[in-house]
């Protein structure tokens, strides 16, 4: 196995790690506009993006990093990408 594997598996034998919790939610509360999915490349996008949190990754990813930092604060020792529907058919909706 590799370096970071075998260092998880030893961290593990000596306590719990904690994984970071809910994306959505936490970017719900921002409360943030479509200028905030829709900008850069996607400004002027054939449809609206809002709602779309994967793509705060590219328009908006200091929120993406406070929230992260967040987690990081309260004691999540792994932090997850923010890419829960980063994928064919959900981007589909977003004609992305």
């Amino acid at each position: 196995m590799g370096k970071l594997t075998d260092t998880i598996l030893t961290v593990l034998q000596e306590r719990i790690l904690v994984l970071d919790g809910a994306m959505g939610t936490l970017i719900q509360k921002r409360a943030l506009k479509e200028q905030d999915f829709a900008s850069g490349v996607f400004k002027n996008w054939i449809v609206p993006l809002k709602g779309n949190y994967d793509i705060l990754n590219i328009t908006r990813p200091d929120v993406i990093a406070d929230i992260h930092q967040q987690y990081i604060d309260a004691g999540a020792d792994i932090i997850t990408t923010n890419t829960f529907n980063s994928n064919r058919i959900s981007q589909s909706d977003y004609r992305c």
